[in-house]
């Protein structure tokens, strides 16, 4: 089974090859921000692949998840972070912030995501979770939502002086110029250093970890507000065959559960008629099909755990940190 997802190389990737010749830098860059405000988008665009789930649910990322992107002599190695939040003090979010406070101690540099043109209490309460002595980028995301291009200035102003940013960058992340310019940004801040990881890689999460979380993009995505953001995606089996035939692709095997809190929630998931989780696995198993260029036989089952995210225990053995 592959350990880490690697990528189609791209031309900008054959151009770096030439130049990998020289002095090789390499560094941490911890992407932060409150929830849904787009980090994960960003890191799929940084990336050229897709390692981290999306949804228009907030803290649909809950895991720190590394992509690495190397270009020329310069590997960049992005931690994406799940969301900071306070409203819910249970034993699931309190896992999650110690997962960002965590990722934002050991980096080179960071790139605090916030919307452009607004800044809200829940971006106060990630900005004071950032120390001092790491430079600090200020990304301006979704700036293609701004209408009044003329109220940037004096937001950055007020940004400004709630502290120290080494630079700002107005962006969209799904602008590919935008993010083409955020590497060299980042590149200045990186330490001459030999590289972390091997040229090729993209991730170092499993396909089996990637399974999980796509399983759970689209139960976020199918149910909506409908589903509390407690239920998650454990997977119970995952087993790698091997072709058959010269030209077939290997098979992946995987049986998963869908967790919730209440036997109404599981009702949801599956649907009328098990129409609802039959379009779940469906729209997991075409992706997860494609990502890892292999075939994919998907089983789901969805089992009811009361309080699970209020159990310290509980949520450590579904993998949380």
């Amino acid at each position: 089974m592959n350990d880490a997802i690697n990528p189609v190389a791209g031309p900008e990737d054959a151009e770096g090859d030439a130049g990998a010749g020289g002095p090789q830098h390499c560094g941490l860059i911890a992407i932060v921000g409150k929830p849904n405000v787009g980090k994960s988008t960003l890191l799929n665009a940084l990336v050229g692949q897709k390692i981290s789930i999306t949804s228009r649910k907030a803290q649909t990322t809950r895991h720190r998840i590394t992509g690495m992107r190397t270009l020329g002599a310069t590997q960049f190695v992005f931690v994406d972070t799940p969301g900071f939040q306070t409203l819910h003090a249970n034993a699931l979010n309190k896992s999650l912030n110690k997962t960002v406070q965590g990722a934002v101690g050991d980096v080179d540099l960071i790139l605090f995501v916030v919307e452009a043109g607004s800044f809200t209490p829940a971006d106060e309460r990630v900005l004071k979770l950032l120390g001092k002595g790491i430079p600090t980028v200020l990304l301006a995301n979704k700036l293609d939502n701004v209408h009044r291009r003329g109220d940037i200035a004096p937001w950055l102003q007020t940004m400004q002086a709630k502290h120290s940013f080494a630079e700002f960058v107005p962006m969209s992340a799904k602008n590919a110029k935008d993010v083409e310019r955020l590497f060299g940004i980042c590149e200045k801040y990186l330490p001459e250093q030999p590289w972390f990881y091997d040229e090729d890689e993209l991730t170092d999460r499993s396909e089996k970890f990637l399974a999980g979380e796509l399983v759970r993009e689209k139960l976020f995505r199918l149910t909506g507000d409908e589903l509390p953001y407690t239920s998650t995606v454990i997977i119970d089996k995952f087993e790698e065959e091997p072709p058959q035939k010269k030209g077939q692709k290997r098979l992946l095997r995987i049986a998963a559960t869908i967790v919730v809190e209440r036997d109404g929630h599981k009702a949801m998931v599956i649907g009328d008629k098990g129409e609802r989780i039959k379009r779940i696995g469906m729209e997991t198993r075409v992706e997860l099909e494609k990502l890892a260029d292999a075939k994919v036989f998907l089983e789901l089952w969805v089992k009811v755990r009361s309080g699970w995210a209020d159990d310290e225990a509980r949520v450590r053995s579904f993998g949380y940190e």
